[in-house]
């Protein structure tokens, strides 16, 4: 099933302990690429977060954002009087030695200090684990979003595959006229010279210019490369860089029809069929 490297899905969840949130959002990359931002609290689960991304994408330029607010009641702080006391000794010795050039020691700036304030430890096995829970229910999300930005593309690519195709087809139909027409072209030149052609000659060239015009082989494979891709939109792995592959055989073929062309309407349909190639390419470049 074909996914899109573009979606965005967040989740949050609030419990006793306080809120949680995560946020998933991607781009079309050339492989995975998992930017993670989360809180210090949280970041002994930043190899379990990558390994489970890693499990469900399978490529993509992809940023995680986890958040976590502890609920007020949930945190509590404490003063380190002794230590608090010692720093209160020394500003007030400083104070003396100064006098009146020292500034009053403000009770907030003495809070900021490292070490006057300390967070007892807390039980954080509870929020670990609705952690790995809220962002394995954003992947869901995620996935199903990519899913569905998938099929929109498939169908898109289906559409221009099967336009390719009928040009093959027609141009095929196409090809006993125009060798008609060229033949009938030729004999009509050959017969205003002055001195009648020789026979052989002219049959000579009418046998170069049909195997010049021989193309029966490039429709052959352009139309096995767009079956291919019917099947390759099946396939439940990534399947981009498959499909940007037969976007390079398609192209090469195409490119040969082009070259291969002696008649306006051939041309006409080997322009066509680059333009609808190219815009099976630009949609792929989105697929995981």
């Amino acid at each position: 099933m074909a996914r899109s490297m573009t979606a965005f899905e967040r989740c949050e969840r609030t419990e006793d302990w306080g809120r949680l949130s995560c946020e998933l959002r991607s781009v079309n990359h050339r492989y995975l690429d998992v930017s993670l931002r989360m809180p210090e609290d949280l970041r002994q689960l930043e190899g379990q977060v990558r390994e489970r991304i890693a499990a469900r994408l399978g490529r993509g330029k992809v940023e995680c954002g986890i958040r976590f607010e502890a609920a007020a009641g949930a945190v509590s702080v404490e003063l380190n009087w002794a230590y608090a006391d010692q720093l209160i000794a020394v500003a007030e010795a400083l104070r003396k030695r100064l006098g009146e050039a020292a500034a009053p020691v403000s009770p907030v700036d003495l809070l900021r200090l490292p070490g006057v304030m300390s967070e007892p430890g807390r039980d954080m096995d509870p929020v670990h684990a609705a952690v790995m829970g809220l962002l394995e229910e954003t992947l869901d999300g995620f996935v199903a979003s990519r899913e569905r930005e998938g099929r929109r593309l498939a169908g898109m690519i289906h559409e221009r595959a099967q336009r390719l195709t009928e040009l093959a087809e027609q141009l095929r139909g196409d090809l006993p006229a125009i060798r008609e027409r060229l033949r009938a072209r030729l004999e009509a030149r050959l017969a205003e010279l002055p001195e009648p052609a020789d026979p052989g000659r002219l049959e000579q060239e009418l046998v170069y210019m049909a195997q010049r015009m021989d193309v029966d082989e490039e429709l052959d494979r352009l139309v096995t490369h767009v079956e291919e891709i019917g099947r390759v939109l099946e396939r439940r792995e990534p399947i981009g860089r498959r499909l940007d592959f037969l976007m390079q055989e398609l192209n090469r073929e195409a490119n040969t029809l082009g070259s291969k062309s002696a008649a306006l309407e051939s041309t006409q349909i080997s322009v066509d069929m680059k333009v609808l190639i190219e815009q099976m390419r630009e949609q792929i470049q989105n697929l995981e």
